[in-house]
This record gives structure tokens, C-alpha cells and sequence, in this order.
């Protein structure tokens, strides 16, 4: 049995997500600078948005030499590299103890609540290999 092929996106949907794919990536370029601002998340989403958009952007993005092996690790495996998860734990703790520090006190304990729900999530998948 074989799969029906699937159909063609229409231009403005394949504009729509490529649109989405490079706010996406701008994001996560962004990221790479700013400590606030998570890279992988956003190229993961960029490589999702591409894939629905434009076969050739998302073509070149699996084949970055920076991008396309966290993309490749995470579609094969849902894998993310140590040091992606290590540095997304620092990030989130320097995020946590400043958010804490500056928000009125009702309110302090929910950033560091969400980083530990994401944190114990990202400790439970599985590691990429270092390349």
C-alpha cells in the first residue's frame, strides 16, 4: 500500500510559514547573543516552519554546519546536545534568580517554576552525541 502524496501548500501558506521559519531563525540567531533568549527552541521551530514553507530553506538549514545537527539530532531522536542543555540551565538559572529579585511578591515564584518544569523535562530527554 502506498501513501497518497501530499498536496501542494498554497503560495500564501508556503509565504506564511517560510515568514514564520525566518522570524524563527532570526530569533534564534538572536539567542546565540543575548543570554535571556533561547537558540534551540526557535531553530527547531525555524526547521518546522521551513519544512511546511519552502523545501529549499529548509534544505539549507539541515545542512548548516551549526544548525543541522541539532535539527537532525532532535527529528531523529528528539535528542538535544549536553552543552545546548547545560547552557539552557545556567540561562535559566541566572533568569530565574534575576526575575526573582526584580518581580513584586506575589508573582516571584512563578519564572522559577516554569524553569524547573522545563529544566526537568529537558533532563529527561534524551542526549545527542557530540560531533
Amino acid at each position: 500500500m502506498t501513501l497518497a502524496p501530499v498536496p501542494h501548500r498554497p503560495l500564501w501558506q508556503r509565504v506564511g510559514w517560510t515568514a514564520a521559519g525566518a522570524a524563527s531563525l532570526a530569533l534564534g540567531v538572536l539567542g546565540i547573543f543575548l543570554p535571556m533568549l533561547p537558540t534551540t527552541p526557535f531553530v527547531l521551530l525555524a526547521a518546522f516552519c521551513f519544512s511546511r514553507g519552502s523545501d529549499r530553506v529548509e534544505a539549507w538549514l539541515l545542512a548548516h554546519p551549526r544548525f543541522g545537527p541539532m535539527v537532525s539530532d532532535w527529528r531523529a531522536r528528539r535528542a538535544i546536545p549536553m552543552r545546548a542543555k547545560q547552557l539552557a540551565w545556567v540561562m535559566m538559572a541566572l533568569g530565574s534568580s534575576w526575575s526573582w529579585w526584580v518581580m513584586p511578591s506575589p508573582w516571584r515564584w512563578l519564572p522559577p517554576l516554569i524553569c524547573l518544569i522545563v529544566a526537568t523535562w529537558m533532563w529527561r530527554l534524551p542526549t545527542a552525541e557530540p560531533r
